[in-house]
């Protein structure tokens, strides 16, 4: 039997990047998948295409994370069309990187309520349906800047570190009905983000980190996984750093 079969798991910003390696290496493990994104595009329609190959009942939306009202409406939906919610996977996030004394208040707020506003938003929506089935396992998607912090980043390191208290603290709240919790902490990730810098750059970041490379969006889905299955059925209220050492 595969970690997730029988499962259902949303992931949010789940088109590209880190949340669609999450999104097929759940269906490898035969869970159902639904993602989301700001928008539906071909991005999403080849996802769609790719995890339904992988013979799981798959489905994309385009919902705004941001917005509590979107959040509400697409748990509501997947609930009418799948029956249930297993693993909410918070990973939508953006970056406005800028010194304090450029940043602008639009690039403040607007990191703020797509990457932290949003995990409310989410996670209120779906905590009815697990706390009503006794069960489920919500992930959030935090960085290893929000353990850390980085010059230039400081509306990204508030909201990922905001994101690791409320983790906790749900953990705490839902733990008594078999709801978990739980954080990951990527550290230097290679994405589509990442391939923009020169081989230089990427060189003189690995020296800084103990394994020597960066990660990849697999070893993210792999640690994903873990929390997602029963196998972490004992863990809860923990962020993981997937970073290669990078973390003191």
């Amino acid at each position: 039997m595969k970690l997730l079969e029988g499962k259902t798991a949303l992931v949010t910003g789940g088109s590209i990047g880190i949340g669609r390696e999450i999104a097929i290496k759940f269906a490898q493990e035969g869970a159902d998948v639904v993602f989301s994104d700001l928008v539906y595009d071909e991005n999403a329609e080849s996802l769609e295409k790719e995890l339904k190959e992988l013979g799981v009942k798959a489905k994309g939306y385009a919902s705004d994370a941001s917005s509590f009202e979107a959040g509400e409406k697409l748990i509501s939906d997947i609930v009418e069309e799948f029956g249930r919610v297993d693993v909410l996977v918070n990973n939508a996030g953006i970056t406005r990187d800028n010194l304090l004394m450029r940043m602008t208040e639009q690039d403040w707020d607007l990191v703020i309520g797509v990457n932290l506003k949003s995990i409310f938003n989410l996670t209120k929506a779906v905590q009815r349906v697990m706390l009503k089935q006794r069960a489920g396992s919500i992930i959030n998607m935090s960085s290893v800047v929000g353990l850390g912090g980085n010059a230039g980043q400081s509306n990204y390191s508030a909201s990922k570190a905001g994101l690791i208290g409320f983790t906790k603290s749900i953990a705490q709240e839902l733990g008594s009905r078999n709801v978990r919790c739980n954080a990951i902490a990527p550290g230097f990730i290679e994405t589509d983000m990442t391939s923009k810098l020169s081989d230089e750059v990427k060189k003189e970041w690995a020296k800084t980190i103990p394994l020597r490379r960066g990660g990849t969006p697999e070893d993210v889905a792999n640690v994903t996984v873990f929390l997602a299955s029963d196998m972490s059925a004992y863990v809860t209220g923990q962020t993981i750093a997937v970073c290669g050492g990078m973390t003191k």
